[in-house]
């Protein structure tokens, strides 16, 4: 069985969706952006889904189960989970959700060394991040919504859920920050470095 650490977000979306029945590629890109799973995984181009596959069926967690021909469209393969594929999925779904992993996102790293430009630069910088995190923040939020109307359980919005509590602790934290500077609460130019005096 393939450790957590093998199984990328995108691995973790096929095989759940090979797990309700054998389709082919095209049909995972449909259903991925009816159910707005893209907003959580990044499958915007067709060759990082086939190369998911790829991945998958070398190491026999996925098979052909059949290539569909016909005059209307091009030769099409369809997959099938594999039993072994099911069992490093529901592995990988009960330790991902059980143990919280060290994930090393850009943005953390970032803010480790935003003493390098001026608070000014700095309070810009957040204030549009802000901007677009509200944007998120609002399309989530659109997504949820017409799901509900659509009467979505909420088994199937959960994603959506903890994407919208991230997003408005990111916001938050953000908006602090910036009013923080803006107030002159946060020590800043004392430790901001001019590149004249570095060199």
């Amino acid at each position: 069985m393939a450790p957590r650490g093998h199984l990328s977000p995108i691995a973790v979306a096929v095989l759940a969706l090979l797990a309700e029945e054998p389709m082919h590629a095209y049909r995972m890109q449909q259903l991925v952006k009816e159910r707005g799973v893209d907003l959580v995984v990044n499958v915007r181009n067709r060759s990082g889904l086939h190369a998911a596959l790829d991945r998958l069926v070398r190491d026999a967690l996925v098979e052909v189960h059949a290539v569909e021909r016909d005059t209307r469209h091009p030769e099409r393969t369809v997959y099938a989970l594999t039993a072994a594929g099911r069992e490093t999925l529901l592995a990988g779904l009960r330790e991902t959700v059980a143990t919280p992993a060290a994930e090393f996102p850009l943005f953390p790293a970032v803010v480790s060394f935003l003493h390098l430009l001026d608070s000014g630069d700095v309070r810009t910088q957040l204030d549009l991040r802000a901007a677009e995190l509200e944007r998120r923040l609002t399309a989530t939020q659109a997504v949820l919504t017409a799901s509900i109307e659509h009467h979505v359980p909420r088994v199937h919005l959960l994603e959506h859920e903890y994407t919208r509590a991230v997003t408005e602790a990111e916001l938050a934290w953000v908006r602090g920050v910036s009013a923080d500077l803006a107030a002159g609460t946060l020590a800043w130019d004392a430790y901001f470095v001019p590149r004249k005096e570095r060199s």
